[in-house]
């Protein structure tokens, strides 16, 4: 099973001990376009401020991140597994997983970056920030830039057995799987159903649909279940009593499960 995570906007403050080594990082035919986009955040985040924080999407109150990015290339590293905070891995609590359950995360997950495309959860990286929808001079639109070389890199980090989809749109962008890996792709969307003035209504809440998610993957990946494809999973799923339903699917098309929760 492979899992596909997004980032988080919330990230550690610092690494700790030796600096970012490219070629240390899996899926190594990523290295050129991940040194490309370094470069080009570098000298987006050292040059005119005003124009930096446009281009990132940043508020003044966050100035500081460029002077994060400005140190990418020497500063502390750490693994990707620490650096993101945010919701879903909060809800995750890679920290204290262990054991069996710790060693399938480390094979299982990979998260990716508008900065480097993909990464393990052990991959050691620096903080940084760059969020897979910039646009990023001279190189354009980050998810059409990577689109290429991630659907070359992807199959082969995919295997034959199955893919785990919990990215948002943004990171969405930069892979969408294809021909057979697509047949053993499922896509996870959370549903909150309450009963409005008797009236039975569902809808999508973004921080409760990242916590939902990283709550779900620690228990299948403590749980010790290996689906092998979407059925597989459908079924470990309903095992930890969740609520998955299964939308009609067009072939060559990945697997859409909605998981309905009726608590946040």
């Amino acid at each position: 099973m492979l899992v596909l995570l997004p980032p988080s906007e919330g990230k550690a403050a610092s690494g700790v001990g030796a600096p970012l080594d490219l070629g240390a990082l899996a899926l190594p035919a990523l290295n050129v376009r991940r040194e490309q986009v370094l470069g080009a955040l570098v000298a987006v985040s050292t040059g005119d401020e005003a124009t930096a924080l446009d281009v990132l999407g940043l508020s003044e109150g966050l100035r500081g991140e460029l002077a994060r990015n400005a140190l990418l290339r020497s500063a502390p590293a750490l693994p990707a597994g620490e650096l993101y905070t945010g919701v879903l891995y909060d809800a995750l609590g890679l920290a204290d997983l262990a054991g069996d359950a710790r060693a399938r995360a480390e094979r299982s997950l990979l998260v990716f970056s508008g900065l480097w495309g993909a990464v393990r959860i052990t991959d050691r990286i620096p903080p940084y920030r760059c969020s897979g929808g910039v646009k990023l001079p001279p190189l354009g639109g980050l998810g059409a830039y990577w689109r290429k070389p991630m659907a070359d890199a992807m199959p082969e980090a995919a295997g034959d057995g199955l893919v785990l989809d919990l990215r948002s749109s943004a990171y969405a962008a930069l892979w969408k799987p294809a021909g057979a890996v697509a047949e053993r792709t499922a896509t996870v969307r959370v549903l909150h159903e309450r009963v409005v003035n008797g009236v039975t209504k569902r809808s999508v809440v973004s921080h409760f649909n990242k916590a939902t998610k990283g709550r779900l993957l620690r228990q299948l990946l403590e749980s010790g279940a290996e689906p092998a494809s979407p059925a597989e999973l459908v079924e470990a799923l309903r095992e930890l009593k969740y609520t998955v339903e299964a939308a009609a699917r067009a072939a060559g098309k990945p697997w859409a499960l909605d998981v309905v929760v009726s608590e946040l």
